[in-house]
């Protein structure tokens, strides 16, 4: 290695050390006793860069004596405390300081972006706090355990091949949209958690709907009875922005090409979707009670009938139902063509529009054409927007159907024109 090359690595194990250290120095600024700071996480850093430069056994040596150091700083740190909870964050931060030195000198173009990483992690100290402490129940840990372990564990094992009547069953394929569909649906079901009852109706519309927009869709219009109507349409108009977002996601997984077709008609329903609730919420004005709490669409104690998103049970019947959507599709396009296509479409998004929709876009391209399954997405959001209007009827009364019937029109109308022409 030339010496300006050494030189440049060196620098790059500096300037992560200073960067850990800054983050470490700000972050225990309050605290009674702070075992290192910029200079010495520096200094580790370089420490490391030099002794990856001397051999194996060098840097074995240096990583010993950090490490004695830092369980050092720890006993340190507990007396000091005293009845004070002490970490250890500080203390392995400066072992990951060395490592992170010595991979500068072997290869900086990994140890940057992992330094990165780090400090951000460092840097989310409250966040991470609040989302364990505050937001996450128990019941919620066990459910990501029991999928994580399905999902990491028994996914690598399913057998990737066709299977089953018609050979439509793919079972590690079939597993890894049920993982991206629950994983989109518990992103908006935590978020819902953190900022629903804070932020007003219109965010609790939006992230709900990543869980259920039907069953959000139930909560606000209940919410009508006692709540002025235009301040509740807004927010079911967000929940069904969500469910085109999640829509495009779902089907990119299960087969892009469809998902591109979809894109233009998505983004078309999207704005003028947005275009009504700004519209509501500008004539509204501070006419209603935005700051009133709401009852969580995550949580089934708030009566809204939503579900943990990343529970077993809701995954494996998730997957079940999908299994028969992808049966029921491919037979009917087996008996009845592409109509029985678009049929069965119809029929499942009565129950779920993405499950129908992924069902339908795994078909595209081997059994039915693609512009068949993007036409048979559209008959599944078709049915699923009937549903919801049933659902908001029961819910919120008459009234308040008809009014959210009259603003889903036109969005509607731009989605029906983006399918109809993508599908040509």
């Amino acid at each position: 290695m030339d010496t300006t090359t050494a030189l440049i690595h060196f620098a790059t194990a500096l300037a992560i050390g200073l960067l850990l250290g800054l983050e470490r120095e700000h972050s225990t600024s309050g605290e009674r006793f702070r075992p290192a700071g910029s200079r010495t996480f520096s200094l580790l850093a370089v420490a490391g860069a030099a002794s990856a430069a001397l051999g194996i056994p060098v840097l074995v040596t240096a990583l010993a004596a950090a490490s004695a150091l830092v369980i050092a700083w720890y006993v340190l740190a507990v007396r000091a405390s005293a009845e004070e909870e002490a970490g250890a964050t500080t203390e392995i931060a400066a072992i990951t300081a060395v490592l992170l030195g010595a991979l500068s000198w072997t290869r900086p173009t990994w140890a940057v972006p992992i330094a990165v990483a780090v400090v951000a992690l460092l840097a989310a100290k409250r966040p991470l706090r609040r989302f364990a402490t505050r937001l996450v129940t128990d019941q919620d840990v066990a459910d990501a355990v029991r999928l994580f372990v399905v999902a990491f564990v028994v996914y690598p094992l399913l057998p990737d091949r066709a299977m089953g009547p018609y050979g439509v069953l793919n079972p590690s394929r079939i597993w890894l949209l049920v993982v991206a569909i629950t994983v989109i649906g518990w992103a908006g079901y935590v978020a819902a958690r953190a900022l629903g009852e804070r932020r007003g109706l219109l965010v609790v519309g939006f992230l709900g709907g990543f869980v259920s927009a039907s069953a959000t869709t139930v909560v606000l219009a209940r919410r009508s009875a006692r709540d002025v109507p235009a301040a509740v349409l807004p927010a079911v108009l967000a929940a069904s922005i969500a469910t085109l977002v999640q829509l495009i996601a779902v089907t990119a997984v299960a087969n892009p090409a469809v998902a591109v077709r979809l894109l233009p008609a998505a983004a078309a329903g999207v704005v003028v979707l947005l275009a009504e609730a700004g519209w509501m919420l500008w004539r509204s004005g501070d006419d209603h009670r935005q700051d009133e709490p709401l009852p969580d669409p995550g949580s089934t104690s708030a009566g809204s009938g939503l579900d943990r998103p990343l529970s077993l049970r809701a995954a494996l019947s998730l997957a079940l139902l999908l299994v028969v959507l992808l049966l029921a599709t491919r037979a009917a396009a087996d008996l009845l063509g592409d109509r029985g296509v678009l049929a069965a479409a119809f029929a499942g998004g009565l129950a779920d529009a993405h499950a129908a929709s992924v069902a339908a876009a795994a078909l595209a391209g081997a059994v039915v054409p693609v512009g068949t399954a993007v036409l048979a997405v559209g008959a599944a959001l078709l049915s699923n927007t009937l549903i919801k209007l049933v659902l908001a009827a029961a819910a919120g009364g008459p009234r308040f159907a008809v009014r959210l019937a009259l603003l889903l029109i036109s969005p509607a109308a731009a989605v029906a024109a983006g399918i109809a022409l993508a599908a040509h």
